[in-house]
Formats: structure tokens, C-alpha cells, sequence
């Protein structure tokens, strides 16, 4: 081969090259652009479903009863009239409810 078809295989290998991998987005780029795109389409989807569940959440505290006596009891410690709260307390090592430090 002489020099001349050398000089256009190499000149041909380096556009090429240029083509898929050179200037500013190159091969490489758009698949790091796609695999950034599959990961944000995930965690929209994932904060959909949170939104969902807590506009659902919301909904149910406004207008069910049951609901809301839930929140009521659980979050708040609130008793219905004539019900009584027994809070039992683990008994410490003397046997008063309250544990002994040792010094």
C-alpha cells in the first residue's frame, strides 16, 4: 500500500472516531444521558406513589371519623369520656419503677 491510502484509511478512522465519540455529546455521553433519564423517571415514579399515598392519607384524616379517632388516640393520647389510661412501667432493680444508677 502506498502512503497516500494510508494517510485516507487513518484520515477515514479518525472522522469515524470523531464521528461517534468527538465533539461536545458524544456516544458515550448520550448513554450516560439515558441511563440518567431511566434513573430520574424512577424516582418520579416513586415520589408519585408517596404523593398518592399521602394525598390518600390526607383525605382520609379530613372526612372519615374512624380515621380521625385513629390519628386522635395514636398521635394525640386522647381518651373517649369514661375510658381510663393504664400505663404500666417496668420495674427497676430495687422494685420502685425506677432503675438504680451505679456509681
Amino acid at each position: 500500500m502506498t502512503l497516500g491510502r494510508w494517510a485516507t484509511i487513518v484520515g477515514l478512522a479518525a472522522a469515524l472516531y470523531f464521528a461517534l465519540q468527538g465533539g461536545e455529546y458524544g456516544t458515550l455521553d448520550l448513554l450516560q444521558l439515558r441511563q440518567e433519564e431511566a434513573e430520574e423517571n424512577a424516582s418520579v415514579a416513586r415520589l408519585q406513589h408517596l404523593v398518592d399515598s399521602l394525598t390518600t392519607a390526607a383525605v382520609a384524616i379530613e372526612h372519615d371519623p374512624r380515621t380521625q379517632e385513629r390519628v386522635a388516640r395514636e398521635r394525640f393520647g386522647m381518651l373517649r369520656e369514661g375510658e381510663f389510661l393504664y400505663r404500666l412501667v417496668p420495674q427497676g432493680k430495687d422494685g420502685s419503677g425506677e432503675e438504680q444508677r451505679e456509681r
